[in-house]
């Protein structure tokens, strides 16, 4: 928050401070910022430990949580090229592998993972002009 703030800047705000509240109040005013401080952090570290009872071992998961999963064009694609026969196969999880698209499958292997189909249709590359139906028109 504070990154762009110099030592400069940090002079400049301790003199107008100084000639603002005189040398008289600066003191107590600072001991006042300083506990004031010190009651924030406090009152921070009480919401931390209390998250931290109320949720236990499940804060461990949501910090492992994987929002990209849940884009709206993932989400979109995984529901497109889904077979409806298949269950869905997670990216990236210990039952699948990074390469598969979600629920396109042929068949399964030995170890229960499903392989990519020959005949799901494939995103075609900017290249090729779209297809284009005469009798559609």
């Amino acid at each position: 928050m504070f990154d762009s703030i110099g030592w400069g800047e940090i002079v400049v705000l301790a003199l107008a401070a100084l000639f603002i509240f005189g040398p008289e109040r600066l003191p107590t005013l600072a001991r006042d910022a300083a506990a004031g401080l010190k009651r924030v952090r406090a009152a921070i570290t009480g919401v931390r430990a209390q998250v931290d009872e109320s949720l236990g071992d499940e804060l461990a998961g949501l910090r492992d949580l994987d929002l990209r999963r849940y884009h709206p064009r993932t989400f979109i694609r995984e529901q497109l090229l889904a077979d409806d026969d298949a269950p869905p196969v997670r990216r990236g999880s210990a039952t699948g592998t990074p390469g598969l698209v979600a629920g396109a499958a042929t068949g399964a292997t030995a170890a229960g993972l499903v392989e990519p189909s020959r005949d799901v249709a494939r995103p075609r590359d900017r290249a090729t002009p779209p297809p284009f139906d005469v009798d559609a028109t």
